[in-house]
C-alpha cells in the first residue's frame, strides 16, 4: 500500500491554463452568441416597426374593419386566457408536424430516385406535372369524400398536396450531384450505404432545406383550409368561427399567434440547421 506522502498533491499552482487554446475554443461560442443576438434583435426590430406602422395606419383609417395592433394584442390575450386558442394552436401544429414529416420523407425518396434514374424520370414526369397542378381544394374535397371527415383524411390531403413540390426540388438537386465524387467513392470501395450517406446525401442538404422551408409555409396554409372544411378544432376551425361573427380582430389575433409560432420554429430549428450545413460545407 502506498504511503500517504506518496500520493501526489494537486495545488492551484499546478493548474495551468493554456490561454491561447482556451480563447480559440471560446471564440466560436462567443461569435455564435453574438450572431444569434444580432439575428434576434433584427427580428424584434422588424416586428416592432411593423407594429408601429400598423398602429399608425389604424389610427389614420379609424375604421372597425381595420383594427389596431393594440386591439389585436388584447384579442390574443383574451383568447389565450379565456378562449380555446392554445388547444386550437396545438391541434394545428400537430397536423402540420405530422404532414410535414411524412411529405418530406416520401418526397425526398421519390425525388432522389427520379433524379438518379433518367428512365424513371421520363416515366413519371407527366404524373408529377399533373400532381403539381391539381388544385389543393380538389384534393382536400376528394380525400374527405373518399375517407370521410376523419383525421387521416385531413393528413392525407395535406401530404398529397405537398409531396410534388418536394419531389421537384429534390429531383433537381439529385441531377446536379457531383458524379466525380461518386466515382472517387467507388474507387475507394465504399459501401453503397456509406456512399449514399457520406457522399450523395450531403450534396442534397441545401435542396432539402429549401424544400423544407417552402414546405412548411405551404403546409400550414393547406392545413387551415382542411380544418375550415372538415375539422372541429384547429386554427382553421377557429378562423371560420370568427368569420361567421365577422370578428376581424379575432381573425387577425389567430393569424398573428400562428405566425409567431412559425417564426419561433424558424429561429429554433431551421436557422441552427443552416449553420450546421454551412459549417459542414466550409470544412468540406
Amino acid at each position: 500500500m502506498k504511503a500517504l506522502d506518496d500520493i501526489p498533491k494537486h495545488s492551484a499552482n499546478q493548474t495551468v491554463i493554456n490561454w491561447p487554446v482556451f480563447v480559440t475554443r471560446l471564440s466560436p461560442m462567443v461569435f455564435l452568441t453574438q450572431a444569434t443576438s444580432r439575428w434576434l434583435l433584427s427580428r424584434i426590430a422588424t416586428v416592432l416597426a411593423v407594429g408601429v406602422l400598423w398602429q399608425v395606419v389604424a389610427w389614420l383609417v379609424a375604421s372597425p374593419d381595420f383594427p389596431s395592433c393594440t386591439a389585436v394584442l388584447s384579442s390574443i390575450h383574451f383568447h389565450l386566457t379565456q378562449g380555446d386558442m392554445l388547444l386550437n394552436l396545438w391541434a394545428t401544429l400537430n397536423r402540420v408536424a405530422i404532414s410535414f414529416v411524412i411529405s418530406m420523407l416520401i418526397g425526398v425518396v421519390i425525388g432522389v430516385l427520379m433524379g438518379s434514374y433518367s428512365q424513371l424520370n421520363k416515366l413519371t414526369d407527366t404524373a408529377l406535372i399533373i400532381a403539381l397542378n391539381v388544385p389543393a381544394l380538389v384534393t382536400i374535397l376528394l380525400c374527405y369524400i373518399w375517407f370521410g371527415l376523419v383525421e387521416s383524411a385531413a393528413i392525407a390531403a395535406v401530404v398529397l398536396n405537398k409531396i410534388p413540390t418536394v419531389v421537384v426540388m429534390i429531383r433537381e438537386g439529385a441531377r446536379v450531384v457531383d458524379r466525380d465524387l461518386l466515382a472517387v467513392a467507388k474507387i475507394y470501395r465504399l459501401s453503397p450505404s456509406r456512399t449514399f450517406f457520406k457522399v450523395f446525401l450531403p450534396q442534397l442538404y441545401p435542396f432539402i432545406m429549401a424544400s423544407a422551408r417552402s414546405g412548411l409555409s405551404l403546409i400550414w396554409k393547406i392545413v387551415l383550409v382542411v380544418e375550415l372544411l372538415g375539422r372541429s378544432d384547429g386554427v382553421g376551425f377557429a378562423l371560420n368561427t370568427q368569420f361567421q361573427f365577422f370578428d376581424i380582430t379575432g381573425i387577425l389575433a389567430y393569424t398573428c399567434a400562428f405566425i409567431s409560432i412559425i417564426l419561433c420554429v424558424e429561429g429554433a430549428i431551421f436557422r441552427p440547421l443552416d449553420k450546421l450545413i454551412a459549417r459542414g460545407s466550409a470544412h468540406g
